[in-house]
């Protein structure tokens, strides 16, 4: 589908339909307003459990000695820095000592600049890089990462077809895919139950704690246009990845897609 008054397509921004420039600025807009509170209210929308989804996938990741990873959308760096602590105590074990390194790298500034804001980051000094750019035209040469992940960010993207088919550019032959996102529950009465929650109590929370309702409100319909897990895995093979596999977390309330660049 295209605008009027362009060839640009139109797209969900929350339950709005605006043009793809339109959602890039206004997702823009949303991740600068919430940054300096953007872990804090992950911790209570979620209870921490986002923690433990996250935890998961990366040990899914399984990251290695000497890996480069990439987090793509990466906001304040929570997946960088996993990598690279899981990647180092590999190399302990094996008695390998070459380093990984890991970028983090988000279209938003504000949320970059939350992230080196972090106490923890000297000890990565070196191996942990920030870099602000567009998800879905990813500033660099074809095959240079072992590991791309996502997470809690792809539903944001303007086209997330084109960001899956930059992921695959930029992958090594053999490199793996994680992206972790929020997802449809598996029982519908649950889900329904989900959504009221979601919809009366997250952008509430938004107002106390970051005071800006209308960003988690924005944040709360975007989930709910979000593709369901098969969907969503069909996209990621259209997109060149092979042995794609769906985990579900608490009843489907997140999903991990991981897949292979062959």
């Amino acid at each position: 589908m295209t605008g009027t008054d362009s060839n640009e397509r139109i797209v969900s921004f929350g339950f709005e339909d605006v043009t793809e420039s339109e959602k890039v600025a206004r997702v823009k807009g949303v991740f600068r307003s919430v940054a300096s509170r953007y872990d804090l209210m992950n911790d209570l929308m979620s209870a921490g459990v986002h923690r433990l989804w996250k935890h998961d996938a990366m040990n899914k990741v399984n990251p290695q000695p000497g890996e480069r990873h990439l987090d793509v959308a990466g906001g304040t760096g929570e997946l960088a820095r996993a990598f690279l602590t899981l990647a180092d105590a590999a190399g302990k074990r094996r008695g390998d000592a070459r380093p990984a390194t890991a970028i983090v790298c988000d279209i938003n500034d504000a949320m970059l600049e939350a992230g080196k804001a972090r106490a923890d980051n000297a000890q990565w000094a070196g191996r942990l890089n920030w870099v602000c750019a567009d998800g879905q035209k990813l500033p660099y040469p074809d095959k240079s990462f072992d590991a791309v992940t996502v997470s809690f960010g792809i539903r944001n993207f303007a086209d997330r077809v084109a960001g899956l088919r930059e992921f695959r550019r930029v992958l090594k032959t053999g490199g793996r895919l994680a992206v972790l996102e929020f997802s449809q529950m598996t029982v519908p009465v649950l889900q329904e139950a989900y959504d009221a929650y979601s919809f009366a109590v997250i952008p509430r929370l938004g107002e106390l704690i970051a005071s800006d309702r209308e960003s988690y409100q924005y944040l709360v319909e975007s989930i709910r246009k979000f593709p369901d897990q098969q969907t969503f895995k069909t996209e990621i093979e259209g997109a060149g990845f092979s042995q794609v596999s769906v985990t579900n977390y608490s009843g489907g309330i997140a999903a991990l897609h991981f897949g292979w660049a062959v």
